[in-house]
């Protein structure tokens, strides 16, 4: 099974080989613990676990890095603003330490419940404060570093390839166009360590060769990718707003301190997750959806997990009630449909070995979906097809999709809680009564528009209706 990936690097569709043959060392940008994650953080772990899912359906072994962001560190890219640790801590009345402990804590509950594979490792930025002092020092007698009043900082002019990565100017780059360059010599230039002023004590501060103070946001990507993967990565996964700086920031500290070794040879960037009256979510406002927040709604966490499946993740997805409740609606369908072929195979005797030729025919193409860039709404497509496809016995699909599962993840083998039906009143049940009655009428007759006509009319009410042996059953979703 061949895998191709559009690579940031470069900006085109590639093969994927890793170094090592049969062997994966994949690091993904974490969360910082300063508050709850958002559903747009989210749906890039969602879309990160699609990825780690088809690497190992494709028989490799993944080396999967997830760090956990629990230094203090500045708001903005540009290493001013305040620090988010601190404003966690102001924001609740707690000390920095408990808001790491009990937003990591939601995090890995969040994890848990979308059904992500456990990370390889959960490296902690604050377990890594001597790797990140070495990595600076490295740096500092290379060159690469220059010291001001409050930091030790990059000096992006000594290396010329910084902003190959971003693809623009380096002149035009996010963090020159937004910042007051202070005692820094370019716009660009970055943080390695932020010094702590003599006269105010942080809450997360370290002895360090430059002073008390804290490691720059870049440092500890850097420090504990090389530390649990190697100098070089074969995949780096992030969001799209990380390419122009946290990413290429990065890739300059790394490639310069191990001597131009590249950093990472595939980077895959998920798009944002937005709402209909803007770009991104964002937790800036203060307003942001949490999964709890869909889960008191009455949605399952894998609800969302299959709407995050309908789209591709180098694209916008689009959030909204209706959305949801649309790909929950089609979640459960696709439970239903599956749910008996799952009991089939699980009764039988089909061999695990070996397709028949009308199987393989389906395996290739959930297979070549898989290769093209992880497009999963395809193969997400792919099954909801084989669900209806009766030429196949039920156990052998039930076996396929069973097999696909494994990059899905939607647990297709556990039942989940049917959403609870929004109440009527009698008028109203009269009214659906009578349509899924017409319904029946139409469908015996073969009057297939008229059929349509009711099935529309019946989605627009929020009616979902079943079709049994005894006859059609229906409640409002």
């Amino acid at each position: 099974m061949k895998l191709h990936f559009h690579n940031t690097l470069g900006r085109k569709l590639q093969e994927f080989e890793s170094l090592e043959p049969g062997r994966v060392g994949m690091y993904c940008c974490g969360p910082t613990v300063y508050h709850y994650a958002h559903i747009g953080n989210l749906r890039t772990y969602v879309n990160e676990d699609f990825l780690r899912r088809a690497l190992e359906y494709a028989g490799y072994a993944v080396n999967h890095v997830v760090n956990i962001t629990d230094v203090g560190h500045l708001t903005s890219d540009a290493d001013d603003g305040d620090d988010k640790m601190e404003k966690g801590a102001a924001r609740e009345g707690r000390t920095v330490w408990e808001i790491a402990a009990h937003y990591t804590e939601a995090f890995l509950r969040d994890w848990q419940r979308l059904n992500l594979l456990q990370p390889t490792h959960w490296p902690k930025a604050t377990d890594y404060i001597p790797q990140q002092i070495s990595l600076v020092q490295e740096l500092e007698s290379r060159g690469y570093a220059y010291r001001t009043s409050d930091a030790l900082y990059f000096d992006t002019e000594k290396f010329a390839a910084y902003g190959d990565f971003a693809g623009i100017k380096m002149d035009k780059l996010l963090a020159g166009v937004r910042v007051d360059l202070g005692d820094k010599k370019n716009p660009t230039d970055f943080a390695l360590w932020k010094i702590s002023p003599k006269d105010k004590r942080r809450a997360m501060e370290w002895e360090s060769p430059w002073g008390v103070g804290f490691p720059g946001w870049h440092v500890e990507c850097s420090a504990m990718s090389t530390a649990l993967i190697g100098k070089t990565l074969d995949i780096h996964c992030g969001g799209t707003d990380h390419i122009r700086v946290h990413h290429t920031n990065e890739i300059a500290q790394s490639e310069c301190a191990h001597d131009g070794v590249p950093f990472a040879r595939f980077w895959l960037h998920n798009e944002f997750l937005k709402t209909e009256d803007s770009d991104k979510m964002s937790k800036s406002s203060g307003e942001f959806l949490t999964l709890q927040v869909l889960v008191d709604r009455g949605f399952h966490a894998l609800d969302y997990r299959y709407f995050c499946a309908t789209a591709h993740y180098r694209k916008f997805l689009t959030f909204s009630w209706p959305n949801l409740e649309s790909a929950r609606d089609a979640h459960r369908a696709f439970r239903r449909r599956t749910a008996p072929l799952v009991a089939a195979f699980q009764a039988s005797q089909v061999p695990s070995a070996t397709l028949p030729g009308d199987a393989k025919i389906w395996q290739d193409r959930f297979e070549e979906a898989l290769g093209q860039d992880l497009n999963i709404p395809k193969a997400l497509g792919v099954a909801q097809t084989l669900a209806r496809e009766t030429a196949l016995t039920e156990a052998l699909r039930g076996r396929l999709l069973l097999d696909w599962d494994r990059v899905l993840g939607l647990s297709l083998e556990v039942s989940l809680p049917e959403p609870e039906a929004e109440a009527v009143d009698d008028d109203e049940a009269a009214r659906i009564d009578a349509l899924v009655a017409a319904r029946t009428v139409a469908r015996e007759s073969k009057n297939w528009p008229e059929a349509d006509r009711i099935r529309k009319e019946l989605a627009d009410l929020k009616v979902v209706v079943t079709d049994t042996p005894t006859g059609p059953t229906w409640k409002k979703a």
